[in-house]
């Protein structure tokens, strides 16, 4: 696996950025019944890990900076692509003064995301565009469940002691499974990142694998917090690791870290998803998470997901925005994009 990744521009040479083969029909968008085959999971490539000696960030860096000074989407389009981002985002509130009520007010803007003059601007219905889930706290699953039924909006749960994973095991795995009990459809955990600086690859590995038998039918997306990893290199390594324990998602940040997604760290993680799916011909979701909180970096993303995996990364089945405050700055674009006018943020009621 080792030569894959070099060729994806993750080892220590120059960055070589190499198309998708053929079949991952990167023009045939991924059908909208989540019917993606699920990742097994694969035996940890010790081998693999040790042969990784570091990360080409200058790489990394410079086709961030490609990507983001030549792909400007304007007008018409920045409208669809807005919209593409808000189906592709998973509405969050993860706060100490979370309440039932706060809950319930997060899933009616899910269900209605946007003003009724900008829809009928915009010519779309509410149904058309949503986000594809809401993300909440434990106790909050079941008021999130009965609040966006019958919508198609899925719920992801943090769990496993968010945002930093230091609990016994035995507690994470019992947290995963009282949400899956309340209807979770997603289960975001966090790993111990401990074990990443002390490479202790089977340890996170066993851990991961044990989450992910806890989550059953339910999707499993494995938060790295990358901004507390330190180097690209345990980003790219922990990224593998999730991946061959079964991870769906693999996801930057929890939002909670002083450093959250950024383009770099997320281009190292996309190349880890490449890679992995060269190998094992399974597509991992990715999803960015903390600090996207405007439509321009937003449509970074987007850009990023379809230049480096291609057109399925596109669909909320294998992408994800992690965000609170993101769905507000995006309305008020597509307000200008009427108008001409941008309004003040109180009138974008969130939670």
């Amino acid at each position: 696996m080792s030569s894959t990744i070099r060729e994806a521009g993750l080892g220590g040479g120059a960055s070589k950025v190499t198309p998708l083969p053929a079949r991952t029909a990167a023009n045939t968008p991924v059908p909208p019944d989540h019917a993606i085959a699920r990742n097994p999971g694969m035996r940890l490539d010790l081998g693999f890990m040790e042969s990784v000696r570091s990360v080409n960030r200058s790489a990394l860096e410079h086709r961030v900076a490609s990507l983001t000074k030549r792909r400007s989407i304007k007008a018409d389009n920045q409208a669809a692509w807005l919209l593409r981002a808000v189906a592709c985002m998973d509405l969050t509130t993860l706060n100490s003064n979370d309440t039932e009520e706060r809950v319930r007010r997060l899933c009616a803007k899910a269900i209605n995301p946007f003003r009724r003059d900008i829809v009928e601007g915009l010519g779309i219905t509410g149904e058309t565009i949503r986000p594809a889930a809401v993300c909440v706290y434990h106790p909050f699953v079941a008021t999130a469940v009965d609040a966006v039924r019958g919508t198609g909006i899925r719920v992801a749960a943090v769990s496993t002691a968010f945002p930093h994973g230091l609990a016994p095991l035995s507690t994470r795995l019992q947290e995963i499974e009282a949400s899956v009990r309340d209807g979770a459809d997603e289960i975001d955990v966090v790993i111990p990142r401990g074990l990443v600086f002390g490479a202790k690859w089977q340890e996170l590995y066993n851990e991961i694998v044990s989450m992910r038998a806890a989550c059953g039918e339910a999707h499993l997306k494995v938060i790295l917090g990358t901004g507390d990893l330190a180097t690209l290199r345990n980003v790219m390594l922990a990224s593998m690791v999730a991946m061959m324990a079964g991870a769906d998602f693999i996801k930057t940040s929890t939002g909670k870290e002083s450093v959250n997604a950024t383009l770099p760290v997320g281009l190292a993680m996309v190349r880890a998803i490449r890679a992995y799916f060269e190998e094992t011909g399974y597509l991992i979701g990715f999803k960015p998470a903390g600090g996207i909180s405007t439509a321009k970096v937003s449509l970074d993303w987007l850009v990023l997901m379809k230049e480096e995996l291609g057109r399925p990364w596109l669909e909320p089945e294998l992408f994800r925005f992690g965000a609170s405050s993101l769905l507000t700055d995006i309305e008020r674009q597509l307000e200008h994009h009427l108008t001409g006018h941008y309004s003040a943020n109180h009138r974008h009621a969130m939670a």
